[in-house]
């Protein structure tokens, strides 16, 4: 849940809670909703981090949503919704540990609502990860 209340993360007792740690439902019930584009293992100075390396890459696109819902006013905690971009030819084995990286982030207890999907590549073909974010931000 948000530190403002304004947008709550939850599984219905009518639906199944995902193993996998995400909740099944975010409301926003106040607040300004922000879009964060997708974010690539890119620094601030614009040179790829991780190269060829997954993990290290997801860590750096973690880092860039965290700077982005920040720099918006809000924090990590705000965050409601990840939409996960991964390319098909990132090993399937290493696909688990971005949560992992994620929980580093975000409250377990309340996971973000997420989606993951495998795409043949980024427009990039050196980025193996992009993500998207909602955050419901309140001043």
């Amino acid at each position: 849940m948000s530190d403002s209340h304004q947008a709550v993360l939850f599984n219905p007792e009518t639906m199944f809670v995902p193993a996998a740690g995400y909740s099944q439902v975010a409301e926003v019930r106040g607040g300004k909703l922000v879009y964060i584009a997708g974010q690539v293992p890119l620094d601030k100075s614009g040179l790829l981090v991780g190269k060829d390396d997954f993990l290290a890459q997801t860590e750096q696109v973690f880092r860039n949503i965290k700077a982005a819902v920040e720099a918006a006013g809000g924090n990590f905690g705000n965050v409601m919704k990840l939409n996960y971009f991964c390319v098909e030819s990132v090993d399937p084995s290493l696909i688990p540990h971005v949560l992992k990286v994620r929980d580093r982030f975000v409250d377990t207890m309340t996971p973000p609502v997420s989606t993951f999907i495998v795409v043949k590549r980024l427009v990039r073909p050196e980025w193996l990860i992009e993500i998207e974010a909602v955050a419901v931000v309140n001043r």
